[in-house]
């Protein structure tokens, strides 16, 4: 384990850049997870289908051709961020797909009376599903978002791909210089799983909380 001590400053940026494009990509996949569920929901055909495509085109490509694309295709079409943000934004709109299924399956655990309610009160679609539709529908999904943050939190590592030195990636580095791969990838190994496991306890902790018994 002395490799691992003697690299505390490597895994320890590489920790942190980790949580860095998880944050920001969360927050991303967020916004993205609301406007693609309201578009699947909306009583408009058009936002209906370009929802229904958004989230089978990104579903069935791989996130590593997504950020391989961006990082590669967005300069050839005079777009370019730095690694980290584009990691992120490929990242984001990748997760935003699963976080929009989530949350429509929620919105389907509604009852149809609470959407006729809001109605009968003179709310409008936007209005019913922003006050009354959406608060509910999150509050039924609490645990799976939190599976689904884990998993964004492991595919932070593809960002290797864009050459964003993250955990992995550090980990990777180090090796390249002590050669000593079982214990270096185990201690990676393990920061993710404390990582995950930190994440399962918020969203444990907000289940609890939050969550809507039917």
């Amino acid at each position: 384990m002395n490799v691992v001590f003697e690299h505390a400053g490597e895994f320890g940026e590489g920790i942190l850049r980790t949580l860095q494009l998880a944050g920001s990509s969360f927050a991303g996949a967020a916004v993205v997870a609301i406007v693609i569920v309201c578009c699947r929901v909306a009583p408009v055909r058009p936002l209906r289908a370009f929802g229904t495509a958004y989230v089978e085109l990104f579903q069935n490509i791989p996130l590593l051709v997504w950020i391989i694309l961006f990082v590669f295709g967005l300069p050839e079409i005079g777009i370019q961020f730095d690694l980290i943000t584009t990691a992120v934004i490929a990242i984001a709109l990748y997760q935003g797909a699963y976080y929009a299924e989530a949350l429509r399956t929620g919105i389907n655990t509604v009852a149809s009376g609470q959407a006729e309610a809001a109605r009968a009160l003179g709310l409008g679609f936007r209005q019913s599903l922003a006050q009354v539709i959406l608060p509910q529908a999150l509050r039924s999904v609490i645990q799976p978002l939190g599976n689904l943050t884990i998993m964004l939190l492991m595919n932070t590592a593809l960002a290797a791909a864009a050459g964003v030195v993250e955990l992995a990636a550090s980990a990777s580095r180090v090796n390249n210089v002590e050669s000593d791969p079982i214990v270096i990838f185990t201690a990676a190994g393990v920061a993710y799983g404390l990582l995950a496991l930190l994440i399962s306890t918020v969203f444990g902790v907000l289940e609890r909380r939050l969550v809507i018994h039917r």
